[in-house]
């Protein structure tokens, strides 16, 4: 390479650089300008978010998969309300427990960073507004069903080890940071889509979509940013452990723990059905994943020997031609 080619490749790196250090600014300010306190931005004893059991806005609608599938639909108006009260209660608990994962790696990371380092200050706000989220969804869960069983207890053994991976290897916690953030939201999305459910799950809805968007954002950027600086060892590892942290972590948010599939009275042979084994089911899984293609994509580790994992989890396919792409398009 000639000198002139050195320079010139020096000069993209930088701009690079200065690019990500512009979006680390600016999503620090607009966490400044825009962020909400779950005590003071929802009136949780209004009348208008008061939780009722007789209230059929708690039926499930056919963006959720247990909705939109015939066993719940034939059962009666009053069971439909129990398990949608349960569901989003459900959903709200293993939320919140992804979320104190978060918060337990992001601090294990950031106790090593320099002085200096902007991504201190961006982190440091996502893990405030991820903190508010888990008080937003525990408020949620003890007022609408607190008795819910929340993540598979294999999870919660595994939080503390997988937030240690903040410390020793950051790339591969923000990859399972956006194996959970991607799933749930788009099951958010697609639930205010299609006109929400009872106001106070559309309400922690629109909160969590706001700010996750910002989360999101910077997990992207994170990966894009440090990934191509992997010594080779560490970015191969990388590369297969990738799809199988996307498929594992977003079994944990998508898919109701054993209890309470039980405690909703699911049975088996359905949710089997909902859940990966029906021709819908497994479009879902694909759709869920297409930003994550295109990031896998452009750090050049979904390809070789470690694109088999990805065909194997479930969730290969076509990547997104850009983030937040609509999953309209069939495969």
């Amino acid at each position: 390479m000639t000198a002139v080619q050195d320079e010139k490749s020096a000069g993209y790196v930088r701009q690079g650089k200065q690019a990500y250090l512009d979006t680390l600014r600016t999503l620090s300010e607009a966490s400044v300008e825009v962020h909400f306190d779950p005590f003071k931005d929802i009136d949780w004893d209004s009348a208008e978010l008061e939780v009722r059991p007789d209230d059929e806005r708690w039926i499930l609608n056919e963006a959720d998969e247990i909705g939109a599938h015939p066993w719940y639909k034939a059962l009666s108006k009053e069971r439909q309300i129990e398990i949608g009260m349960y569901r989003w209660a459900q959903v709200a608990k293993v939320g919140l427990q992804f979320e104190q994962l978060l918060i337990g790696g992001v601090m294990n990371h950031l106790v090593w960073s320099d002085n200096n380092n902007p991504e201190f200050r961006y982190a440091t706000h996502e893990v405030t507004e991820e903190t508010h989220h888990t008080q937003m969804f525990q408020e949620f869960v003890n007022r609408v069903n607190p008795d819910v069983a929340g993540a598979p207890t294999y999870f919660k053994v595994l939080v503390p080890l997988m937030a240690s991976a903040g410390a020793w290897f950051p790339e591969a916690f923000f990859t399972g940071i956006l194996a959970g953030e991607e799933p749930i939201d788009h099951l958010q999305k697609g639930a205010m889509r299609s006109g929400g459910s009872h106001p106070a799950a559309n309400r922690i809805m629109q909160i969590h979509i706001a700010e996750e968007a910002r989360h999101i954002g910077f997990a992207h950027q994170y990966l894009e940013q440090h990934v191509p600086e992997l010594g080779r060892v560490k970015k191969t590892l990388l590369a297969y452990i990738f799809p199988v942290i996307m498929r594992l972590l977003c079994d944990v948010i998508m898919v109701p723990s054993k209890q309470a599939r039980y405690d909703m009275g699911i049975p088996d042979e359905v949710a089997r059905e909902i859940w990966w084994k029906s021709e819908e089911s497994e479009k879902l899984l694909r759709d869920l994943f297409g930003d994550v293609r295109l990031l896998a994509d452009n750090l050049g580790i979904r390809k070789g020997p470690a694109k088999l994992l990805w065909k194997l989890s479930g969730i290969d396919g076509r990547a997104s031609r850009f983030r937040a792409e609509p999953r309209a398009a069939s495969y």
